[in-house]
């Protein structure tokens, strides 16, 4: 007769199981629940001024190639404008007709009138001394009773006649000797004034056919091509200022308490490896309504606007140039 012994279960197999299908949820639930950390992503900006000019004019000479460095006075471009130098003969010409009528007014008379206005004077004042003698003896004829009162007031008539031709002669000849009037020599010089004004306004056209660079920067775009006619206003080329370098996120306004005006973040430039470089957060501005993030659940959501956020690096960065992307954790 044999022993039947009762075999013991094996819980091993299931405790291992329910082992592993707790650390599996625990795991899961500490990874969907913990605080992701989100990468923002930016891009590097730079600030650029448009090369334009005020006059249409044709290109004439490009000085300068797409990504040409530029120094502030570089001359950028050559413009050709033939009304403008048109205008330039004609200011001059009227500067010169101004100044001629000026120069009368300033020096008056010249002497051949001066002479003869004298001498029209002086013959009217003999005028007068015939005439005052001729009156003298009607006058004495008169009172004798020998001329009639008509003939001595006909006498008198052409002395008082004959005195007024030289008062008017002496007027002519003080005017000859004092020359213009102050308000005619005043206007003379209006004149020259406003003529060299018409040669100041066409020299500021004719400069705007040399364009320069404001600021050392780099030449970006050339819009143009050499024969080309622009008009006022046109752009020609654009010029980015290196120097005044910054790059731009936009923040989601539950991430912002990270920034603040003042603060320094950390981001790296993968066009530049993987080392951090140090921004300055400078600016903060709300994008608007057509920014933002809605929500995609009735509760416990709520719609999140985006903010710009700019930033400037606290050292240059070697390399660093307008389009590359910054990512910041």
């Amino acid at each position: 007769m044999t022993d039947k012994t009762e075999k013991k279960p094996n819980l091993l197999p299931p405790l291992l199981i329910f082992t592993a299908v707790v650390a599996l949820v625990a795991a899961g639930s500490y990874f969907a629940f913990r605080e992701q950390t989100e990468t923002i992503q930016g891009q590097v900006e730079v600030t650029e001024y448009r090369v334009t000019t005020k006059v249409p004019s044709r290109v004439l000479q490009l000085h300068v190639r797409e990504g040409d460095t530029v120094r502030a006075g570089d001359l950028l471009v050559t413009m050709e404008a033939p009304e403008v130098e048109a205008k330039r003969q004609q200011a001059d010409a009227a500067v010169e007709a101004a100044e001629a009528l000026q120069s009368k007014a300033d020096e008056g008379a010249r002497e051949e009138q001066i002479r003869g206005a004298y001498e029209l004077w002086q013959k009217a004042k003999v005028g007068v001394d015939i005439a005052q003698k001729s009156y003298d003896r009607i006058q004495n004829l008169y009172q004798e009773g020998v001329v009639t009162g008509q003939k001595r007031d006909e006498v008198k008539a052409k002395l008082e006649a004959a005195q007024a031709d030289e008062r008017a002669a002496k007027s002519q000849y003080d005017m000859a000797v004092n020359g213009a009037q102050r308000q005619d020599r005043q206007a003379a010089a209006a004149q020259v004034r406003r003529a060299q004004g018409a040669v100041a306004e066409v020299g500021a056209y004719q400069r705007e056919t040399q364009l320069r660079a404001t600021q050392d920067g780099e030449v970006t775009e050339i819009f143009p091509s050499v024969g080309e006619l622009i008009g006022t206003g046109a752009p020609i080329m654009n010029v980015a200022v290196m120097q005044d370098i910054w790059v731009t996120f936009n923040v989601r306004e539950d991430h912002l308490r990270h920034f603040a005006v003042g603060k320094v973040v950390e981001a790296t430039v993968p066009a530049l490896g993987d080392d951090a470089h140090s921004f300055k957060v400078y600016y903060i501005k709300d994008l608007g309504s057509y920014a933002a993030w809605k929500a995609t659940k009735t509760t416990g959501q709520y719609d999140m606007k985006t903010f710009e956020v700019r930033c400037r690096p606290v050292k240059p960065i070697p390399g660093m140039r307008p389009g590359m992307s910054v990512l910041l954790k």
